[in-house]
Protein backbone atom coordinates (compact mmCIF):
# COMPACT_ATOMS: atom_id res chain seq x y z
CA UNK A 1 0.00 0.00 0.00
CA UNK A 2 1.47 3.34 -0.62
CA UNK A 3 0.81 6.26 1.28
CA UNK A 4 0.12 10.05 -0.19
CA UNK A 5 0.37 13.05 1.46
CA UNK A 6 -1.50 15.85 -1.14
CA UNK A 7 -0.97 19.55 -0.33
CA UNK A 8 -3.74 22.51 -1.13
CA UNK A 9 -6.13 19.75 0.65
CA UNK A 10 -9.23 22.20 1.37
CA UNK A 11 -8.80 23.39 -2.22
CA UNK A 12 -10.81 22.49 -5.52
CA UNK A 13 -7.77 20.49 -7.11
CA UNK A 14 -6.75 18.74 -3.53
CA UNK A 15 -9.81 17.70 -3.22
CA UNK A 16 -10.16 16.04 -6.32
CA UNK A 17 -6.41 14.61 -5.87
CA UNK A 18 -7.85 13.09 -2.14
CA UNK A 19 -10.88 11.86 -4.08
CA UNK A 20 -8.94 9.87 -6.91
CA UNK A 21 -6.73 8.80 -3.75
CA UNK A 22 -9.64 6.93 -2.20
CA UNK A 23 -10.50 5.36 -5.39
CA UNK A 24 -7.47 3.95 -6.69
CA UNK A 25 -6.40 0.41 -5.83
CA UNK A 26 -3.15 0.16 -3.48
CA UNK A 27 -3.11 3.53 -2.31
CA UNK A 28 -4.29 5.20 0.55
CA UNK A 29 -3.89 8.94 2.11
CA UNK A 30 -1.78 9.40 4.42
CA UNK A 31 -1.25 13.45 4.50
CA UNK A 32 -3.14 16.45 4.03
CA UNK A 33 -1.68 19.54 4.76
CA UNK A 34 -2.75 23.27 4.33
CA UNK A 35 -1.43 26.80 4.99
CA UNK A 36 -0.68 27.36 8.98
CA UNK A 37 -3.90 29.78 9.75
CA UNK A 38 -6.54 27.89 7.29
CA UNK A 39 -9.94 27.40 8.92
CA UNK A 40 -9.82 23.79 7.56
CA UNK A 41 -7.06 22.70 9.78
CA UNK A 42 -7.88 19.92 11.96
CA UNK A 43 -10.77 18.96 10.13
CA UNK A 44 -10.74 15.38 8.27
CA UNK A 45 -9.70 15.89 4.72
CA UNK A 46 -12.09 13.07 2.87
CA UNK A 47 -15.00 15.22 4.43
CA UNK A 48 -13.69 18.67 3.22
CA UNK A 49 -13.17 16.35 -0.45
CA UNK A 50 -16.68 15.17 0.15
CA UNK A 51 -15.72 12.17 -0.36
CA UNK A 52 -16.33 10.27 3.46
CA UNK A 53 -13.99 10.26 6.20
CA UNK A 54 -11.26 9.31 6.29
CA UNK A 55 -9.37 9.82 9.43
CA UNK A 56 -6.71 12.15 8.31
CA UNK A 57 -6.88 15.70 9.40
CA UNK A 58 -6.06 18.17 8.01
CA UNK A 59 -2.33 19.81 9.35
CA UNK A 60 -0.56 23.12 8.74
CA UNK A 61 3.08 21.30 8.73
CA UNK A 62 4.42 19.35 5.79
CA UNK A 63 6.58 17.88 8.12
CA UNK A 64 4.27 16.22 9.81
CA UNK A 65 1.48 15.36 6.93
CA UNK A 66 4.63 13.29 5.64
CA UNK A 67 5.30 11.52 8.94
CA UNK A 68 3.43 8.53 7.97
CA UNK A 69 3.50 9.66 3.89
CA UNK A 70 5.45 7.92 1.44
CA UNK A 71 4.83 10.17 -1.63
CA UNK A 72 4.11 13.88 -2.12
CA UNK A 73 1.23 15.08 -4.69
CA UNK A 74 1.77 18.97 -5.14
CA UNK A 75 -0.45 21.20 -7.24
CA UNK A 76 0.86 24.60 -6.10
CA UNK A 77 2.58 27.32 -7.54
CA UNK A 78 6.56 27.07 -8.28
CA UNK A 79 7.74 28.89 -5.33
CA UNK A 80 5.90 26.78 -2.79
CA UNK A 81 6.66 23.47 -4.83
CA UNK A 82 10.16 24.17 -4.74
CA UNK A 83 10.47 24.54 -0.54
CA UNK A 84 8.10 21.34 -0.55
CA UNK A 85 10.30 19.58 -2.84
CA UNK A 86 13.36 20.99 -0.48
CA UNK A 87 11.39 19.29 2.58
CA UNK A 88 10.60 15.81 0.51
CA UNK A 89 14.55 16.02 -0.45
CA UNK A 90 15.82 16.52 3.01
CA UNK A 91 13.88 13.62 4.34
CA UNK A 92 13.58 11.20 1.49
CA UNK A 93 10.16 11.20 0.49
CA UNK A 94 9.14 10.99 -3.72
CA UNK A 95 7.07 13.95 -5.09
CA UNK A 96 4.72 14.37 -7.81
CA UNK A 97 4.93 17.56 -9.34
CA UNK A 98 1.72 19.04 -11.26
CA UNK A 99 2.18 22.61 -10.66
CA UNK A 100 2.66 24.98 -13.87
CA UNK A 101 4.87 28.17 -14.58
CA UNK A 102 8.11 26.99 -13.72
CA UNK A 103 10.88 29.39 -14.96
CA UNK A 104 13.92 27.81 -16.63
CA UNK A 105 15.73 28.44 -13.47
CA UNK A 106 13.06 26.65 -11.11
CA UNK A 107 13.20 23.64 -13.19
CA UNK A 108 16.68 23.42 -12.62
CA UNK A 109 16.50 23.52 -9.13
CA UNK A 110 14.18 20.94 -8.82
CA UNK A 111 16.46 18.62 -11.11
CA UNK A 112 18.49 18.88 -8.07
CA UNK A 113 16.58 17.91 -5.59
CA UNK A 114 15.47 15.09 -8.15
CA UNK A 115 19.11 13.64 -7.50
CA UNK A 116 18.07 12.87 -4.41
CA UNK A 117 14.84 11.66 -4.02
CA UNK A 118 12.68 10.33 -7.28
CA UNK A 119 10.66 12.85 -8.60
CA UNK A 120 7.86 13.46 -11.59
CA UNK A 121 7.12 16.93 -12.72
CA UNK A 122 4.69 17.44 -15.59
CA UNK A 123 2.74 20.54 -16.98
CA UNK A 124 -0.18 18.43 -17.32
CA UNK A 125 -1.04 14.54 -15.87
CA UNK A 126 -3.84 13.98 -18.35
CA UNK A 127 -3.24 10.63 -19.91
CA UNK A 128 -5.50 12.01 -23.16
CA UNK A 129 -2.74 15.28 -23.25
CA UNK A 130 0.24 13.10 -23.07
CA UNK A 131 -0.89 10.48 -25.56
CA UNK A 132 -1.65 14.16 -27.71
CA UNK A 133 2.48 15.49 -26.76
CA UNK A 134 2.61 11.66 -28.35
CA UNK A 135 0.91 12.79 -31.48
CA UNK A 136 2.53 16.11 -32.54
CA UNK A 137 5.58 14.81 -32.26
CA UNK A 138 4.62 12.21 -34.86
CA UNK A 139 2.84 14.49 -36.89
CA UNK A 140 5.13 17.12 -36.76
CA UNK A 141 8.27 14.34 -38.13
CA UNK A 142 5.89 13.68 -41.00
CA UNK A 143 4.32 17.42 -42.06
CA UNK A 144 8.12 18.86 -41.70
CA UNK A 145 8.62 22.35 -42.02
CA UNK A 146 6.01 22.53 -45.10
CA UNK A 147 3.27 23.66 -42.52
CA UNK A 148 3.04 26.36 -39.89
CA UNK A 149 2.28 26.03 -36.58
CA UNK A 150 -0.25 28.11 -33.76
CA UNK A 151 -1.41 27.05 -30.75
CA UNK A 152 -4.36 28.08 -28.81
CA UNK A 153 -5.22 27.79 -25.03
CA UNK A 154 -7.79 28.79 -23.10
CA UNK A 155 -8.15 28.49 -19.24
CA UNK A 156 -10.54 29.99 -16.59
CA UNK A 157 -10.53 33.75 -15.16
CA UNK A 158 -8.34 32.67 -11.89
CA UNK A 159 -5.07 31.17 -13.83
CA UNK A 160 -2.20 33.23 -13.33
CA UNK A 161 0.62 31.76 -15.53
CA UNK A 162 0.15 32.13 -19.11
CA UNK A 163 0.86 30.55 -21.51
CA UNK A 164 -0.45 27.76 -19.79
CA UNK A 165 2.51 24.93 -19.08
CA UNK A 166 0.74 22.38 -21.25
CA UNK A 167 0.68 25.04 -24.53
CA UNK A 168 4.62 25.77 -23.48
CA UNK A 169 5.00 21.92 -23.70
CA UNK A 170 3.29 21.39 -27.11
CA UNK A 171 5.42 23.96 -28.93
CA UNK A 172 8.39 22.76 -26.86
CA UNK A 173 7.21 18.93 -28.49
CA UNK A 174 7.01 20.24 -32.37
CA UNK A 175 9.59 22.78 -32.20
CA UNK A 176 12.33 19.34 -31.24
CA UNK A 177 10.49 17.74 -33.62
CA UNK A 178 11.58 19.82 -36.37
CA UNK A 179 14.47 21.06 -35.53
CA UNK A 180 13.91 24.51 -33.73
CA UNK A 181 14.92 26.35 -30.43
CA UNK A 182 11.46 26.68 -28.86
CA UNK A 183 12.45 29.57 -26.94
CA UNK A 184 14.16 31.31 -30.00
CA UNK A 185 10.70 31.15 -32.18
CA UNK A 186 8.03 31.33 -29.98
CA UNK A 187 5.68 33.94 -31.16
CA UNK A 188 3.35 35.47 -28.27
CA UNK A 189 2.33 38.47 -29.37
CA UNK A 190 1.29 40.43 -32.96
CA UNK A 191 -0.11 43.86 -33.49
CA UNK A 192 -0.10 46.65 -35.91
CA UNK A 193 2.25 46.33 -38.59
CA UNK A 194 4.57 43.44 -37.65
CA UNK A 195 5.01 42.04 -41.06
CA UNK A 196 4.98 38.90 -42.16
CA UNK A 197 5.06 35.90 -40.39
CA UNK A 198 8.48 33.99 -40.31
CA UNK A 199 8.49 29.91 -41.15
CA UNK A 200 10.09 29.04 -38.28
CA UNK A 201 8.15 30.40 -35.97
CA UNK A 202 5.38 29.22 -33.61
CA UNK A 203 1.98 31.16 -32.93
CA UNK A 204 0.87 31.05 -28.83
CA UNK A 205 -2.19 32.42 -28.10
CA UNK A 206 -3.84 32.95 -25.07
CA UNK A 207 -7.56 33.21 -23.78
CA UNK A 208 -8.86 33.52 -20.47
CA UNK A 209 -12.22 33.45 -19.00
CA UNK A 210 -15.11 32.22 -17.01
CA UNK A 211 -14.79 28.64 -15.35
CA UNK A 212 -13.28 26.51 -18.27
CA UNK A 213 -10.58 23.82 -17.09
CA UNK A 214 -8.67 24.11 -19.85
CA UNK A 215 -8.59 23.55 -23.57
CA UNK A 216 -5.26 23.30 -26.36
CA UNK A 217 -5.58 22.99 -29.89
CA UNK A 218 -2.04 23.08 -31.77
CA UNK A 219 -2.73 24.22 -35.63
CA UNK A 220 -0.48 22.22 -38.47
CA UNK A 221 -1.53 24.71 -41.38
CA UNK A 222 -0.63 23.96 -44.94
CA UNK A 223 -1.20 25.42 -48.20
CA UNK A 224 -5.37 24.43 -49.02
CA UNK A 225 -5.35 22.05 -45.80
CA UNK A 226 -5.05 22.49 -42.48
CA UNK A 227 -4.86 19.45 -39.04
CA UNK A 228 -6.13 20.53 -35.93
CA UNK A 229 -5.13 18.56 -32.66
CA UNK A 230 -7.59 19.64 -29.74
CA UNK A 231 -7.32 18.66 -26.19
CA UNK A 232 -10.58 19.37 -23.88
CA UNK A 233 -10.38 18.85 -20.03
CA UNK A 234 -14.22 18.92 -18.97
CA UNK A 235 -12.64 18.35 -14.89
CA UNK A 236 -10.20 18.84 -12.89
CA UNK A 237 -10.72 14.93 -12.34
CA UNK A 238 -8.42 13.58 -14.97
CA UNK A 239 -5.65 15.83 -13.55
CA UNK A 240 -5.70 14.03 -10.19
CA UNK A 241 -6.29 10.45 -11.69
CA UNK A 242 -2.87 11.05 -13.82
CA UNK A 243 -1.36 12.48 -10.27
CA UNK A 244 -2.01 9.54 -8.49
CA UNK A 245 -1.13 6.92 -11.73
CA UNK A 246 2.15 9.04 -11.55
CA UNK A 247 2.36 8.24 -7.69
CA UNK A 248 1.87 3.82 -7.98
CA UNK A 249 4.67 4.29 -11.09
CA UNK A 250 6.73 5.96 -9.10
CA UNK A 251 7.32 3.84 -6.02
CA UNK A 252 10.50 1.73 -5.90
CA UNK A 253 12.08 3.69 -9.00
CA UNK A 254 15.08 5.51 -8.08
CA UNK A 255 16.10 9.13 -7.82
CA UNK A 256 15.30 11.57 -10.66
CA UNK A 257 13.53 13.59 -13.34
CA UNK A 258 10.91 12.16 -14.70
CA UNK A 259 7.39 13.02 -16.56
CA UNK A 260 4.24 11.95 -17.56
CA UNK A 261 5.85 10.31 -20.99
CA UNK A 262 7.78 8.08 -18.30
CA UNK A 263 5.05 7.05 -16.62
CA UNK A 264 2.87 6.34 -19.46
CA UNK A 265 5.79 4.33 -21.20
CA UNK A 266 5.74 6.82 -24.49
CA UNK A 267 9.56 7.81 -24.57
Amino acid sequence: MIKVAVTGAAGRMGGRIITAIKEAEGLELAGAVERPGQEMIGQDAGLIAGCGALGVAICGSLEEAMQSADVLIDFTFPDVTLQNLAVCARIGKMMIIGSTGFTPEQRAQAAAFATKIPVVLAPNMSVGVNACFKLLKEAANILGDGFDVEIVELHHNKKKDSPSGTAVRMGEVVADALGRDYNQVANFHREGMCGERSKEEIGMQTVRGGDIVGEHTLYFIGMGERIEITHRAMSRDMFARGAVRAAGWLAGKGPGLYDMQDVLGLN
